[in-house]
């Protein structure tokens, strides 16, 4: 279990990495383009859809490093209320509905990438195929299933074995949960 929650997490880490490089890139090009247009009356011709497609990737690829972190929004305000067994049937509710859902995505998004890819559809001003992209959000919500798939199983040992509850990782549990664990020994 932590060899797969290392890998999911390395993963993550690196498709993040790939994020912040698209990011860059996003600014560079505006930059450049700037700079084109103003000093040489020259812009880049499809900048924005560069930008489209490069905002896009980053977007995708930070997804599973944010759920590593557990950077998402949450209102906990009821949840810490709640018995310490009951918050963690609750996170293996919630993990749960969350692999299914994403997975389901996933599948969708690459079935409508397979589409795009069939019909041959392009920016209009690049010329660049979209469906690449298309399938890039597919892998990246896959990634993102992968990391709900780990914190579903880490919910469930916590359930089922709490006497067994270490910090995988990479990956940030919560240490409230742990301190509880430990007291009710």
């Amino acid at each position: 279990m932590l060899k797969f929650t290392g890998l999911i997490t390395g993963l993550s880490r690196i498709l993040d990495k790939i994020a912040g490089l698209c990011m860059v890139s996003v600014m560079l090009l505006v930059v450049i383009n700037i700079l084109l247009r103003t000093l040489f009356n020259r812009p880049i011709l499809g900048v924005y859809e560069y930008v489209v497609f490069l905002t896009v990737a980053t977007i995708g690829l930070s997804l599973a490093h944010c759920a590593i972190q557990n950077s998402h929004i949450a209102v906990s305000f009821v949840y810490d209320r709640l018995p310490l067994r009951m918050q963690w049937l609750v996170d293996v509710f919630i993990n749960t509905a969350g692999l299914f859902f994403w997975s389901l995505c996933a599948w969708q998004v690459g079935i409508y990438a397979n589409n795009m890819a069939a019909s041959g559809v392009v920016a209009s001003t690049s010329q660049i195929p979209l469906y690449p992209f298309i399938y890039l959000i597919a892998f990246c919500l896959l990634a993102l299933g992968l990391v709900l798939l780990v914190k579903t199983l880490e919910s469930v040992q916590r359930l089922w074995q709490p006497s067994l509850i270490t910090l995988s990782t990479g990956v940030k549990t919560m240490k409230t949960v742990q301190n509880a664990a430990t007291i009710n020994k």
